[in-house]
């Protein structure tokens, strides 16, 4: 049991981090390199550095500085979180439980070019199992997916349906060993997707081969679960692509907190920290009073 668990080591993540571990909350950080951070080649706008530094610097030292006082960081990826008696956080490989939770993912970065995708959605896409999975009892239905997320997702799909095949658009099968063995019972399909197509509803996709197939629902489950696809399986107030806040960066759920770009505004390094501290000293007082 951790007393928290913060998801994304940026600058929002680990500046929480640096409070809580501070404060003897056993705290655990997940995250993987894929922070937009990492492409800064020049940052000379954060206080403190007299000297240009890079973003991957600055990480580097923020992790080393997080191990120093105490945190654990996992390199791994966050599919699901669950909220049951405490707060179960999913990755591709293990399953943690913690008394609260930080999302510092940053905003969604991902767009899926498939013709018809947005103009379908409520009217057979979904981007959340749990809360439109039950709509498709027995029916055909398909992921858009290549990695971990999505192998996830089909698989909170077979409470409905059996009949489940994870398209790929075209992108090679990018997952763990755990994740492989589970897709195995998925028909997976590469093919580029042209677009999809239906009348009132969803009912066929096509390839960029001329091929097409009968389709009921598609889940979108692109690249790795963002803020926003937590927000939605926990029924988290969102505006957008941002997750709503309080002043303390805390959601409308009890325990569970974001910060930095996953909550809008300013998108800067300092921003994103200052969230972090704001999160982090309210997280310990959260967890003090359980």
């Amino acid at each position: 049991m951790h007393d928290v668990i913060i998801i994304g080591k940026g600058p929002a993540g680990i500046s929480a981090a640096l409070y809580t571990a501070r404060a003897n909350l056993k705290t655990l950080i997940i995250g993987r390199d894929d922070s937009v951070l990492r492409k800064a080649e020049k940052i000379e706008n954060y206080y403190g550095f007299s000297d240009v530094i890079s973003g991957e610097f600055l990480l580097r030292e923020g992790e080393q500085q997080a191990l120093r006082v105490g945190a654990q960081i996992v390199d791994d990826e966050v599919v699901t979180i669950e909220k049951k008696d405490f707060f179960e956080v999913v990755t591709s490989e293990e399953r943690f439980i913690a008394k609260a939770v930080l999302v510092a993912t940053g905003q969604p970065q991902k767009k899926v070019r498939v013709e018809n995708l947005e103009s379908f959605e409520g009217r057979g896409v979904s981007y959340c199992t749990t809360c439109d999975g039950f709509f498709y009892n027995n029916l055909k239905v398909g992921v858009l997916g290549f990695k971990d997320f999505a192998v996830h997702e089909a698989i909170e799909l077979e409470s409905y349906t059996s009949n489940i095949t994870i398209y790929t658009n075209g992108k090679e099968l990018e997952l763990t060993e755990k994740s492989h063995e589970e897709c195995q019972r998925f028909s997976i399909n590469v093919k580029p997707i042209e677009k999809i197509d239906g009348s009132e509803f969803l009912q066929r996709i096509y390839f960029t081969d001329g091929t097409s197939e009968e389709l009921d629902g598609l889940f979108v489950a692109f690249e790795s679960a963002s803020s926003v696809d937590f927000a939605r399986k926990l029924g988290i107030i969102t505006e957008g692509n941002a997750v709503v806040v309080d002043k303390n960066q805390q959601t409308n759920l009890e325990g569970l907190f974001a910060a930095g770009d996953c909550t809008g505004g300013f998108k800067q390094i300092s921003t994103a920290v200052g969230q972090g501290a704001l999160a982090g000293k309210r997280i310990i007082e959260y967890v003090r009073s359980l």
